[in-house]
């Protein structure tokens, strides 16, 4: 399944989904009104690795809690990514079973870009398929 998470209210989650050529392929989840699950958060897990790497540590919950200063370890970033929205790294973009974490302009464009292959791939897959139905009707 094709997800986003993302936050509604954030302006940089808006301009990067309104960048989706074909967004109704993606169920998108509202993470301030539908929380992350721990089902959901151990799938984002199991394709990153690491709860770390979907942590936002601009948040400023994390300034806030001085959090730089303490040893988070795994553990505790999956507490925290639990307890409070905030704490997850947006959006997030599972397409194809690839996780695309966060706002960076080579992350999106490494999304952008993957996207279009797929585009790519699907339209020579049904380019194949006409040609045959063709060939057949010969």
């Amino acid at each position: 399944m094709n997800k986003i998470y993302h936050l509604s209210t954030c302006d940089t989650c808006k301009k990067i989904l309104a960048q989706i050529p074909n967004i109704s392929e993606f169920e998108l989840q509202d993470i301030k009104s539908n929380p992350v699950s721990e089902t959901q958060l151990q799938e984002m897990f199991n394709l990153t690795g690491s709860y770390e790497q979907l942590f936002s540590k601009r948040a400023q919950l994390y300034k806030q809690l001085n959090l730089k200063e303490a040893n988070l370890l795994e553990l505790d970033f999956k507490k925290y990514l639990l307890e409070h929205y905030t704490f997850l790294a947006r959006p997030i973009i599972i397409y194809n079973k690839i996780i695309f974490v966060g706002n960076s302009k080579k992350n999106i464009d490494n999304l952008l870009q993957e996207l279009k292959n797929n585009e790519i791939n699907f339209n020579k897959e049904q380019a194949k398929d006409l040609l045959e139905e063709f060939s057949r009707k010969e």
